[in-house]
């Protein structure tokens, strides 16, 4: 009898053990879970590291309600989310206008939100950062009378909506990355970013006071990145704390073009995937074998007759086409390193 009890309690022991360990993984399992739903910054791709969010990412967190306004005759558009940390000045591209940060509505009738603009804008947002954003007098911004106005505008906005004691940062794209270079001359930021463009640092005097300086481009431009490279050391050498960060291509999917555009159906944005692929536009790996500006995938559509598409859903789709090939297009895949930037020079 006496063998037989002791041959139960060891068998309890283990089995007791073993149920303690399986209720400790359900316990872990379910706090990860939690904090995981909780978690309003998008997930990020194991495979290329790029952020798996969709258009409607950010739909639980904020709201488009954006205020028009036109001083001077300027067309300015603006948000500030509740308990504001930093002001965030959005400079667009050639071609581009304040409208193409914001989803059209009935505060704002003329906008467009284009896919990766209208995410920076959101992003911004969520993260607790006001966004004005303002209309370049031609298709480019130009470095004279523009420079003041801008900075003129900004600094009005600013003091009226009492912000004046939060940080500062701005972030242009293109024409907007010039722009924004030269501006930071005139006015103090406390960090900028400079996407898919070079500056103008050989034009402008660079003083040790100049902003830290980010700049977000895509490498397969190679005169560019030979530029950014001769403008970093210049600035380190003035004192100034800069950084890159490269922007690469990446492949498309069956569900990508539906995940990152408004309006387009995922049914349609598999057959684009797939006509794509038989015209020879991608690789079998999903790359872009050419930049979207110079494929015919337009033509393509038109004549394959098998694919309803909105015509307004075109502009859309060629960015993130221009995107994937990684050649001078606005991105918001690195939004969250560009954020780190701006908040790690706020103090």
């Amino acid at each position: 009898m006496w063998k037989h009890g002791n041959k139960s309690k060891a068998w309890n022991g283990p089995q007791n053990r073993w149920v303690a360990f399986l209720a400790v993984c359900f316990t872990l399992v379910f706090l990860v879970f939690i904090l995981s739903a909780g978690n309003t910054v998008p997930k990020t791709s194991s495979l290329l590291g790029l952020p798996e969010e969709k258009w409607n990412s950010y739909e639980s967190v904020v709201r488009f309600s954006p205020t028009l306004e036109f001083p001077n005759g300027t067309e300015i558009i603006w948000q500030i989310p509740d308990s504001p940390k930093a002001v965030l000045f959005l400079a667009h591209g050639c071609g581009g206008r304040a409208p193409h940060f914001w989803d059209k509505s009935s505060h704002c009738p003329d906008c467009i939100g284009l896919p990766e603009e209208r995410l920076i804008a959101l992003n911004s947002l969520a993260r607790k950062f006001a966004v004005i954003t303002i209309s370049s007098v031609g298709t480019c911004w130009t470095m004279g009378k523009e420079l003041i106005r801008v900075k003129d505008i900004i600094r009005w906005w600013v003091e009226k909506n009492k912000l004046e004691k939060l940080p500062l940062v701005a972030m242009g794209a293109s024409s907007g990355g010039y722009f924004v270079s030269v501006l930071a001359t005139v006015l103090k930021f406390n960090s900028i970013a400079i996407m898919i463009a070079e500056g103008v640092f050989d034009r402008v005097k660079i003083e040790e006071s100049y902003p830290p300086t980010l700049f977000m481009h895509m490498p397969k431009d190679i005169v560019r990145q030979q530029k950014i490279d001769e403008y970093m050391k210049v600035l380190r050498n003035k004192g100034v704390d800069v950084a890159e960060l490269k922007c690469m291509e990446f492949p498309l999917s069956p569900h990508l073009l539906a995940d990152r555009i408004p309006g387009l159906d995922q049914s349609v944005s598999a057959k684009l995937f797939e006509l794509f692929r038989q015209k020879g536009f991608i690789d079998e790996n999903g790359y872009m074998k050419n930049d979207g500006r110079r494929t015919h995938w337009k033509e393509a559509v038109r004549e394959s007759k098998i694919i309803s598409l909105d015509k307004h859903l075109a502009h859309y789709i060629q960015e993130e086409l221009n995107l994937a090939f990684a050649y001078h297009e606005m991105t918001s895949l690195h939004s969250d390193r560009m954020f780190k930037w701006f908040e790690s020079h706020m103090r």
